[in-house]
């Protein structure tokens, strides 16, 4: 009675036991594993399908994002296109009125100017009249009381010296 020869009865009640734990086995744990299994092969499937879905809607919502994305960049183009020909159309506005108003200075100050030099020279011709009577008066000893004819010789004397200027 050694394992290579088993007691029969013991050979015969343990294939017994072996056949009624595999049948058990097979009748009531097999179909519950197999069912757990299929369920989670038919969760992970609707994980997976679920993920694709997910991914689509992703992929989706990232090309509109990218496309209001870029109509907005197309859009501030536009918009930075129309500041900057504003800006010039503002510029040379602006350019176009200084300039106005720079002719109109210089034109008013050319008027001042010259209206001023008439009344200097004026002056200066009276002054002048006057210092050369009184130089005039102080070398013949006697103070000359003939401004009519003092002023006509000035005149002459400044007609002179503005025809020799032109000239």
């Amino acid at each position: 009675m050694g394992p290579l020869k088993p007691n029969l009865i013991e050979l015969i009640l343990g294939l017994i036991a072996f056949f009624a734990v595999f049948a058990t086995l097979t009748k009531v744990l097999l179909p519950r594993i197999e069912k757990t299994l299929a369920e989670r092969e038919e969760v992970t499937a609707g994980t997976l399908e679920r993920a694709e879905e997910f991914r689509l809607e992703a992929q989706r919502i990232h090309a509109e994002y990218q496309a209001e994305l870029s109509a907005a960049r197309h859009e501030a183009a536009q918009i930075r296109q129309a500041a900057h020909e504003e800006g010039a159309t503002l510029l040379a506005a602006v350019r176009a009125e200084g300039q106005r108003a720079r002719e109109e200075l210089v034109a008013a100050a050319t008027v001042q100017l010259e209206a001023d030099r008439v009344i200097a020279e004026a002056e200066l011709r009276e002054d002048v009249l006057g210092l050369a009577t009184e130089l005039a008066g102080r070398i013949i000893g006697e103070p000359l009381t003939d401004v009519d004819r003092a002023r006509a010789i000035a005149d002459e004397f400044f007609a002179n010296t503005e025809a020799n200027a032109k000239s």
